[in-house]
């Protein structure tokens, strides 16, 4: 079997995928699933919920709607192809690969196009402040000097996955202007 098969009962090829395939729906139900750290977290705290609060620190920040969705969808493929801790995923040249391109179709469908050299230095610096504020909160690790950084009131703390599912889904169509289905 060469595929996955959403909550949404599509059969998707992460090596092979096909944009049409790709659902908000299922990336929010997946994400809402996963645990940030490899699960070594004080409390349950899902990529979905990781990617409201980086949502919520670029609009805090000022940044333009186009950076607070590209901060909403930048884990988005780990909902295809899990996630790799950071120690790891560097020595993985072909997932960084599939992951690149897959995230990149992502925004392409949801953005029209893959944000620029500057939107991406801007998302993943919120992304790496936010991961910072987790370890302080939340991990049994050295913070880094990032959470310094963070503007929003944020806690890291357990939300229900449903709560955080539908949140997601909100977010999204406020920055999309859309209703999903």
């Amino acid at each position: 079997m060469s595929y996955i098969t959403t909550i949404s009962g599509i059969n998707f090829d992460p090596m092979d995928p096909d944009p049409a395939l790709i659902r908000i729906e299922d990336i929010a139900h997946s994400l809402a699933h996963i645990c940030r750290g490899n699960g070594h977290v004080k409390e349950f705290h899902s990529v979905a919920q990781h990617c409201l609060e980086c949502a919520e620190e670029a609009r805090t920040r000022g940044y333009t709607d186009r950076v607070v969705m590209g901060c909403l969808l930048h884990d988005a493929s780990e909902a295809y192809i899990s996630d790799v801790t950071r120690p790891i995923k560097g020595l993985l040249t072909e997932y960084l690969r599939a992951e690149e391109r897959l995230q990149d179709m992502i925004w392409e469908r949801f953005m029209g196009t893959v944000p620029d050299e500057e939107e991406q230095r801007l998302i993943f610096g919120v992304d790496d402040d936010i991961l910072s504020l987790e370890f302080k909160q939340n991990m049994a690790a050295a913070p880094g000097e990032g959470y310094k950084n963070i503007k929003a009131d944020i806690r890291c703390c357990y939300r229900d996955i449903s709560e955080v599912r539908a949140d997601f889904l909100r977010e999204f169509e406020r920055l999309n202007g859309k209703k999903v289905k």
